[in-house]
């Protein structure tokens, strides 16, 4: 019986270590965009989404990214607890012809915490 309890005290006291401590690890997702700053116009480019977040797993992950160009969102993925992102840090790539000058704006988020925010970045024609 007292091992029963001791067991039961110390379960209690590792729960609430690990949701006092846990926010201290956990971070928000962040994006970064990588393209060039200026192609010619009809030229097919290859939009690179860097997204970093510490701790993916069944609980904690990222959840959405979206890519968005001229202010049109143009690509949404969705992850899961069964579909979650294969690593903390990932890329997702995205092709897109430039007609004229864009600016592409892109964010990730957090099941728990959200995001840092959106990255932007502008490509002009030659």
């Amino acid at each position: 019986m007292k091992h029963n309890r001791t067991f039961t005290w110390i379960a209690i006291a590792f729960l609430l270590l690990t949701v006092w401590v846990a926010p201290v690890f956990a971070n928000k997702s962040s994006i970064s965009i990588e393209a060039p700053d200026a192609v010619s116009k009809g030229t097919e480019i290859t939009i690179k989404l860097n997204v970093t977040h510490q701790g993916n797993n069944w609980f904690h992950h990222t959840n959405w990214v979206y890519l968005k160009i001229n202010g049109e969102e143009v690509q949404r993925w969705e992850f899961t607890r069964e579909n979650k992102p294969a690593s903390e840090n990932f890329t997702l790539t995205f092709t897109y012809k430039v007609e004229a000058p864009i600016e592409i704006m892109a964010e990730a988020n957090c099941n728990l915490h959200g995001g840092q925010g959106p990255a932007k970045l502008k490509i002009n024609l030659k």
